[in-house]
């Protein structure tokens, strides 16, 4: 979308009202999705998505974010700022109605906006009820208007504060410590999705400071649009080819953008957007553009004789293999679907992508054919890849060590309902055996490891069956992986990893996490994995014992059992592995329910475990090098 200045009336009157405001504190997880961590950064996009909408709308070209020093967030941008006349229906100011009532905005077909994202006009008044302040100041090229909010109500009138010839909208607001778990701002979580939306907004300017005295900024800005994406996705990889592909086309109301590039890399990498929402459940448009991509390229591949008369066509994950691309389609009434509202629904998004691949990509692959046979010749190794998976399958299966049979090393758990039982994959015979002798065996299963992990950054599905590390979890677990993954297979509800808290688990949890984000992503998905937290300190005291799981905790533990007797002698000892933990020990720290510390892995950190592996595995020694350099204190007995 261009930044072109349009023509339209944006005023109190474009402000429609649905309904009032009063479940959002009840029910906050209703309107941002938990009120953990990832809610309290939901808080700060959903004010920036009403800045991307002016930019959507061609009047703001910059956004500011800051990080204040008490965790409060200010944003501020150089649209045309929020309308300040009285709305015609609810008597006072259009400002007070879009963040004091629930459903009031500019994007219900008053003519404020033509496309949006934000979500669905809900934003503005939901992050001031779920704030204990929020202060907000208007500037509209003549006056600066001033208003303030306390937990969603307004604690003065809107008045007017100054003169300004400057147009936009400043918001500042402290999200509520009694709603909140957790009120520390993540500038790096920050960072991602600001990066992310300053791609999909070509050339708009966002500035991300964080004024918590470590004086971090970072200007975002991208002329490149989403072929700027597609290289920063690709910044770690190796290329097949130079030149990003890049297809746009529009109809009617829908506005389509591709950028795409092949990879050495054995997996795809798709990313969709909808309006700048990630629509991480698919939908339509990559529907649309997985069909129109495998006929183009089957045409291609039958033109140029790599198929033969006889032979099957190619199939989708074969032409996708290696893959990065970024989808963007605009519209003018998104229909979100899916669980999590993140699947585009709109049925005629589908033709107009299908349309600008058929066309544009066999108009960019006839013009450069050494591209179109380097991508063929990875699709047809894939191909070939995958019926050698097929076989492996096979023998694996009529093998003694068959899918079809447990692991050897597996200790089951007595009851066989899937939804009520868990299983620890844990590194080394010697924790095994303590979990296995802890556990209650009614529901806990037990999974040890052993020998040296493969490198799953570097394989297809053919080598993964038959690897003496990675066969009993797919064995165990019971779904299969790739394209043959069943998720109704899933033998336990909770997968655990269980690695000692050091460097060496670390590495195990990063390189399991790898290995389930590339091969079975839908266990992550679906929220089945798990990380096991062992404490890392035991401390004594007479008959007193406490264990510790940072090193915080174990100086108020200690500070605790010495009572107020400064010279009192408190042992503290750090546990070397799960394997010395006596079974009791082990059961108590880390498997009772009732007292371990399970943290459910997002596909947030399965991507970032994902990465970090990319550079320390793959095939580029430049970010490898970097990454140590810049880790050199946290990688040193990293066994790579």
């Amino acid at each position: 979308m261009s930044n072109e200045k349009v023509q339209s009336n944006y005023d109190e009157n474009q402000i429609q009202v649905l309904e009032g405001l009063e479940a959002v504190r009840k029910r906050p997880g209703m309107y941002i999705g938990s009120t953990s961590s990832r809610g309290l950064h939901h808080l700060v996009y959903e004010i920036v998505d009403n800045s991307i909408d002016e930019a959507l709308a061609g009047y703001c070209d910059e956004i500011l974010v800051e990080i204040n020093e008490d965790n409060s967030i200010t944003v501020t941008d150089n649209g045309r700022g929020i309308p300040t006349g009285i709305h015609p229906k609810m008597g006072i100011p259009a400002v007070e109605v879009v963040f004091t009532v629930l459903h009031a905005g500019g994007k219900f077909g008053g003519g404020g906006y033509k496309v949006s994202g934000g979500l669905h006009g809900v934003g503005a008044s939901v992050v001031n009820a779920l704030s204990e302040y929020l202060e907000v100041e208007i500037y509209n090229g003549e006056h600066v208007f001033y208003q303030r909010y306390e937990r969603g109500k307004s604690t003065c009138k809107l008045k007017e504060v100054g003169d300004t010839t400057k147009t936009g909208t400043k918001i500042t607001f402290k999200p509520d410590y009694e709603i909140f778990e957790d009120l520390i701002y993540d500038y790096d979580i920050l960072l991602a999705r600001l990066r992310e939306q300053a791609f999909l907004n070509k050339g708009i300017k966002i500035i991300l400071k964080d004024k918590r005295g470590s004086d971090r900024q970072d200007i975002l800005q991208y002329e490149g649009g989403i072929k700027s994406f597609v290289e920063w996705l690709n910044r770690e990889k190796t290329p097949i080819h130079d030149e990003i592909i890049y297809v746009e086309a529009k109809k009617d109301d829908t506005e389509v953008e591709i950028a795409m590039q092949y990879t050495s890399a054995y997996t795809e990498n798709l990313v969709s957007f909808a309006n700048d929402i990630h629509t991480t459940e698919g939908g339509t448009h990559e529907t649309g553009f997985k069909s129109a991509l495998t006929k183009v390229f089957n045409d291609f591949a039958r033109k140029l004789n790599f198929l033969k008369e006889n032979d099957k066509n190619l199939s989708g994950e074969d032409i996708r293999e290696g893959l990065t691309c970024v989808i963007s389609v605009k519209v003018l009434e998104a229909q979100f679907e899916g669980q999590t509202k993140t699947k585009l629904g709109n049925s005629e998004v589908r033709s107009v992508v299908e349309y600008a691949i058929g066309e544009h990509l066999t108009n960019f692959l006839e013009e450069n054919p050494s591209v179109t046979r380097a991508i063929l010749d990875k699709a047809l190794t894939a191909s070939r890849a995958r019926e050698a998976a097929r076989k492996a399958r096979e023998a694996t299966r009529k093998s003694p060590l068959g899918t079809s049979t447990l692991p050897g090393k597996l200790t089951d758990c007595i009851v066989k309902d899937p939804t009520k039982t868990e299983i620890y994959i844990v590194e080394g015979d010697s924790a095994g055996g303590s979990a296995k002798n802890g556990r209650d065996s009614k529901y806990q299963a037990i999974l040890p490891l052993w020998g040296k992990m493969l490198n799953v950054e570097k394989v297809r599905p053919d080598k993964v069956y038959g690897n003496d590390k990675l066969t009993p979890v797919i064995q165990a677990l019971g779904t299969g992986i790739a394209d043959e993954f069943n998720a109704e297979k899933l033998r336990y509800d909770k997968v655990i990893i269980m690695a000692d808290a050091d460097v060496d688990g670390a590495h195990i949890q990063t390189l399991l996490l790898t290995f389930f984000f590339r091969f079975m992503k839908p266990l992550i998905e679906q929220g089945h994995i798990y990380l096991a937290k062992p404490p890392l300190y035991k401390l004594i005291r007479g008959k007193k014992e406490k264990v510790a799981f940072s090193d915080e905790e174990r100086d108020k533990i200690s500070e605790e059992l010495k009572d107020g007797d400064a010279n009192a002698k408190v042992e503290i000892s750090r546990f070397k592995g799960l394997g010395e933990m006596d079974p009791v020990e082990l059961w108590e720290t880390t498997m009772d329910p009732k007292n371990r510390i399970l943290l459910k892995v997002t596909m947030e950190d399965a991507e970032k475990a994902s990465n970090i592996f990319t550079v320390l595995m793959g095939d580029e020694v430049e970010p490898r090098r970097q990454f140590i350099e810049e880790n050199a204190q946290y990688v040193t007995n990293l066994d790579i």
